[in-house]
């Protein structure tokens, strides 16, 4: 099917779809990520990895969680899935925008503040942002050899274009959050930055983020067994974190 990306490309009136994989956020940052979305998206697509606790309940006091897939299993070990299922979901709601969002990560006010112009033209259809990893008390982020996601751009806005060959990597973690097919499309680096509160958390936390991933990811195969291991690191290097003005 030959696509049309003269109609699909729309430079005004776009709609904004955040799509989200959730699992036991009831105790972290879901409700603040929520609220903070809520302002500034059209709806929310989210697919719940057989929570245990009381995130659906949280997900669905939200009136722009218009699509909240429950999966009865989880598929915590097989990542590439649960990306697959959260893009076909989203492509469900027949949206104009896709925004990709964690639930411990929150766009900085002058990402917000563009986000609008971002969508509604008819050049590219995606926009890369700058992801800081935040450290400790959210004063901070941490920057060094193992630690600098933040000095390349990550693809989180992808326009939705209906037909266009979707795929992910058959990797069980660290996928990438949209198709990399997209990367073949034009596309814009934004110099706008997203605030990742993940590693925000106390050394009990980091100590169980440790023991996970290398659970998950024992020799190394999807990531680096030496990032792994820095984040036992007692003294990281960080950095200020001052919010740019809107």
């Amino acid at each position: 099917m030959k696509l049309d990306l003269k109609k699909i490309r729309k430079a005004k009136d776009n709609r904004l779809t955040a799509v989200m994989q959730v699992r036991n956020e009831e105790e972290g940052m879901l409700e603040e990520v929520l609220e903070d979305l809520s302002r500034y998206v059209d709806e929310i697509a989210i697919v719940d990895d057989a929570s245990t606790d009381g995130t659906v309940s949280l997900c669905r006091k939200y009136p722009k969680v218009k699509h909240l897939m429950t999966l009865p299993q989880s598929h915590f070990d097989r990542e590439w899935l649960l990306r697959k299922q959260l893009w076909e979901l989203a492509c469900s709601t027949d949206p104009d925008w896709i925004l990709a969002v964690d639930a411990d990560e929150i766009y900085e006010d002058k990402a917000k503040a563009h986000m609008r112009e971002l969508m509604d033209q008819d050049q590219f259809d995606w926009v890369g942002f700058r992801l800081f990893d935040l450290w400790g008390d959210r004063s901070h982020y941490r920057e060094d050899e193992y630690w600098q996601i933040h000095r390349r751009h990550t693809r989180t806005l992808v326009r939705y274009i209906p037909g266009y060959h979707y795929f992910y990597p058959s990797m069980d973690h660290h996928v990438p959050r949209l198709p990399l097919s997209y990367a073949a499309l034009p596309g814009f680096l934004a110099e706008l930055r997203v605030k990742h509160y993940g590693w925000a958390v106390s050394r009990e936390k980091l100590n169980e983020k440790y023991a996970r991933y290398m659970e998950r990811d024992p020799d190394g195969r999807w990531g680096s067994l030496a990032q792994y291991r820095s984040i036992l690191d007692e003294n990281p290097r960080l950095v200020e974190w001052s919010d740019e003005k809107a």
